[in-house]
């Protein structure tokens, strides 16, 4: 069983600027649940229930949320008002949170090797949070992904289908259909240009990687920016082993732009609480 999620939450949120000036994105409510609570949740419910947070400078309330508030238990308790930390409460009571800071910002490879001493040497789950997944029979993401990881024992990452003048946003990938939204990937390449794009199969910010992947990274040289990108280390580990990818069910939501956080909040509202 793969028992640990990361979560990158370093970055600076600067499209919700000036909200995420002294507020972390990944704190941003929606509806009443903040994103990063909708991911650990969704990691718990894939038996992940150890959650790794690399995190930085002006990120304390992402570690405060996932601790007990005496102050505020105490003036709540008895009231009608408990049931609002109901969510938290269980996730509190089936989870266990660790943190390691990300000095510098040199993208998601170098994000998630500096998460290694929290995951060790086993395989692992990779959540970001700005991709707010949900599936309306209730099986998560990373739960569907870890039903394929018991069957291939290698690291997969979700793909979903984008208009092909939105791919340079995105890790593209391609490789051989085996059925079922599955596939064995024999390339890909971080945020092409139409033209250079392998195909409009998009990697979303779900993966299970296994711990080999953590020497990929190190020898991974820094691309655009300086940043050491995931992809880079991953299209290694394919030319070497196996990689998987797999068109989830579900639907997605990116809250990492302002438009995709709105849309995201209207559809919760009117699909969960709009009646309660």
């Amino acid at each position: 069983m793969i028992k640990k999620c990361l979560f990158p939450v370093a970055g600076y949120g600067t499209r919700f600027l000036p909200a995420t000036k002294s507020m972390p994105k990944e704190m941003l409510p929606v509806v009443n649940k903040p994103l990063v609570q909708y991911g650990v949740e969704e990691a718990i419910e894939a038996g992940m229930t150890t959650c790794a947070f690399v995190t930085g400078r002006g990120k304390r309330s992402i570690a405060d949320h996932f601790d007990i508030s005496y102050e505020l238990e105490h003036q709540i308790a008895g009231t009608g008002k408990e049931t609002y930390l109901q969510s938290i409460r269980e996730v509190l009571d089936k989870g266990v949170f660790t943190m390691v800071r990300q000095r510098e910002m040199k993208g998601l490879g170098h994000a998630i090797l500096t998460g290694r001493t929290l995951i060790g040497d086993e395989p692992f789950g990779v959540l970001l949070s700005d991709d707010l997944c949900l599936h309306a029979e209730g099986v998560g993401v990373l739960a569907q992904m870890v039903e394929l990881y018991n069957e291939y024992r290698c690291s997969i990452v979700a793909i979903q289908e984008v208009p092909m003048d939105e791919v340079h946003k995105y890790g593209v990938i391609s490789g051989e259909s085996l059925g079922d939204g599955i596939y064995r990937v024999d390339d890909m390449v971080e945020k092409p240009a139409q033209e250079d794009a392998p195909s409009n199969l998009a990697i979303i910010g779900r993966y299970i990687l296994t711990p080999d992947i953590f020497e990929h990274i190190e020898r991974t040289e820094p691309g655009a920016n300086g940043e050491i990108q995931i992809t880079d280390a991953l299209q290694a580990q394919a030319r070497q082993g196996c990689v998987m990818a797999y068109k989830f069910k579900g639907t997605r939501f990116d809250c990492g732009s302002v438009p995709g956080f709105v849309e995201a909040t209207n559809h919760v509202y009117e699909n969960y609480y709009k009646n309660d």
